[in-house]
């Protein structure tokens, strides 16, 4: 079966502008055309769109995705490439998740800063509880956001 440029856009949830910007930058080469050049999308090309949106997701540039994809279709010679530049993203995509927990970590305890503050009518409770009354999962984030 195959689809128009518009129902796999749908299918995968992007918009058509986007698998054209897609098929402009060179990330589809893997797309049959009609012979009027009218795009001509299989089922088989949805799992090679979740990939590159996967990598998309990672941050990996659009220049990295294309070459990952022009290896891709050279075949097995490019294990080793692929793969190198798979892990290299997974460690990437590790490096954002820690910073974002520690993101977390921060609005986690500016909830409980205002909640005590709220409780109290005055930010002055928790901003000079000593760090010994802080519960302890915030203590070293405080410290961290005073530079201690």
């Amino acid at each position: 079966m195959f689809y128009t440029v518009g129902e796999m856009a749908k299918k995968i949830g992007l918009a058509p502008s986007t698998l054209r910007y897609y098929d402009k930058e060179g990330l589809l080469p893997f797309v049959e055309r009609s012979s009027s050049g009218i795009r001509m999308f299989k089922d088989a090309d949805f799992e090679w769109l979740q990939v590159i949106e996967c990598l998309k997701k990672t941050g990996m540039q659009l220049c990295d995705i294309k070459r990952f994809v022009e290896m891709a279709m050279q075949g097995d010679e490019t294990i080793d490439e692929r793969l190198f530049l798979i892990k290299k993203q997974h460690q990437a995509v590790e490096k954002q998740i820690d910073a974002l927990n520690e993101t977390l970590k921060t609005l986690e305890f500016k909830t409980w800063y205002y909640e005590t503050a709220k409780a109290a009518g005055t930010t002055e409770i928790p901003r000079n509880m000593p760090l010994s009354d802080l519960p302890e999962e915030y203590r070293e984030i405080r410290k961290k956001l005073r530079g201690e």
